[in-house]
């Protein structure tokens, strides 16, 4: 029923025409916050109003988190419930099928697959459900119901964890809710074979976003020596050895990644080309350099050094860095990637970044491609947010 639900209303200077044009989200600087706006619960779904109090569509409400009211549909009397959640899934599901033979992707990319705050990434039988907003937080039994009824998966754990949910003011862990998870998943992607940590990994367990730089990087790798730094449990480097690189060389801060992906090197049956290295990647990089180590592929993925604003300058001084570091590092007339996942980063000044970093290490450079997230992860076109990966690839001449 939608004659009780609550309504909430733009400030006479807001920009409504933004919320009509597909602006997702409401601020609550852009929000009449009386006593009683402020008193909803967190994941109370309401009514959004212009400031003349014609009906915007229908909204989910936080007044913990600075993004008060995120837009669920424009019908101001749509019904939230489990059929309305299945209807999406079954939308971004089609999607999916037409990508790829096999359901291993990101079934669910928040506010581009219209259900904002929520992540959902699939592997196989098992789903990763991130709520990260507090409408999906309680509306998550119906989401994990719709989501078996739509997909079929027969596990569905609840990663709650992330920068995300402390936004929002909602607590952390990671539960299996519906069926039983004991183990890492084998997930194939781009020829390789990974070992997805759904419990205990990074984010959801797997980078699905960069399954076509992964693809790129691989096609340069025929019979060379790859370097895979932050490498998390081996994209780039299994991706490599499994269309025909020499070696590879995975370096990452974390043990168990690494492991992971020596299982994943084993599984895929090139484990004899395949080595790792634990340690600061910053660190190894300078050591490998003092060695005068060469590779013929050098790919750097580290994790956001600019999740936001506040920290965009020091973040570009740290893609810089690592630009510079890597450099050395490639053989002439070899290859040399560079991503960033850091939304507040956008391309133009990270492009910019890595070219004073090789410049600095007195390298001549081609930019040959510039690549993005694939398309299970879709971008939402009011939200730059969702446009957070890219990927630049050198080569370097000299």
């Amino acid at each position: 029923m939608t004659e009780n639900r609550p309504s909430i209303r733009l400030k006479p200077k807001a920009n409504a025409r933004a919320i009509r044009h597909g602006a997702p989200w409401v601020y609550d600087n852009e929000l009449v916050t009386d006593r009683r706006t402020k008193a909803l619960a967190p994941g109370t779904i309401a009514r959004l109003e212009d400031s003349e109090r014609a009906a915007l569509g229908t909204v989910a409400v936080n007044p913990n988190s600075r993004i008060f009211a995120r837009m669920l549909d424009r019908d101001p009397e749509a019904v939230i419930d489990q059929d309305w959640i299945a209807g999406k899934l079954a939308l971004a599901l089609a999607h999916r099928e037409r990508l790829f033979d096999a359901p291993y992707y990101r079934l669910i990319h928040a506010e581009a697959d219209g259900l904002p705050g929520l992540v959902i990434d699939r592997f196989g039988d098992v789903a990763v459900i991130q709520p990260n907003a507090a409408w999906a937080e309680v509306l998550f039994d119906a989401l994990a119901d719709a989501l078996v009824e739509v997909t079929g998966v027969t596990t569905v754990v609840k990663n709650a964890s992330g920068r995300a949910r402390g936004l929002e003011g909602l607590d952390e862990g990671v539960t299996v809710m519906r069926g039983a998870l004991d183990a890492p998943v084998a997930v194939p992607m781009n020829g390789a074979t990974y070992l997805a940590d759904l419990l205990g990994g990074q984010k959801t367990g797997l980078f699905f976003d960069q399954r076509p730089n992964h693809a790129f990087a691989a096609g340069l790798a025929d019979g060379a020596r790859v370097l895979d730094v932050f490498s998390h449990v081996g994209g780039f480097s299994l991706a490599a050895l499994a269309n025909g690189a020499a070696s590879a060389l995975a370096v990452d801060g974390s043990a168990p990644a690494l492991d992971l992906a020596t299982q994943g090197a084993d599984a895929g049956g090139v484990g004899e080309r395949f080595e790792t290295r634990q340690g600061d990647a910053f660190d190894v990089l300078g050591d490998l350099g003092a060695a005068g180590e060469t590779f013929d592929v050098v790919i750097c993925d580290p994790p956001a050094f600019a999740p936001n604003k506040p920290a965009l300058e020091a973040g570009l001084r740290a893609y810089e860095r690592i630009a510079k570091l890597a450099a050395p590092l490639v053989a002439p007339g070899g290859y040399l990637g560079l991503c960033s996942c850091s939304h507040a980063a956008d391309l133009d000044r990270f492009r910019g970044a890595c070219n004073r970093g090789i410049g600095r290490a007195g390298r001549g450079a081609q930019l040959i491609h510039t690549g993005f997230a694939g398309p299970d992860h879709p971008q939402h076109p009011a939200l730059a947010e969702s446009g957070y990966l890219k990927a630049l690839f050198y080569r370097l001449t000299a």
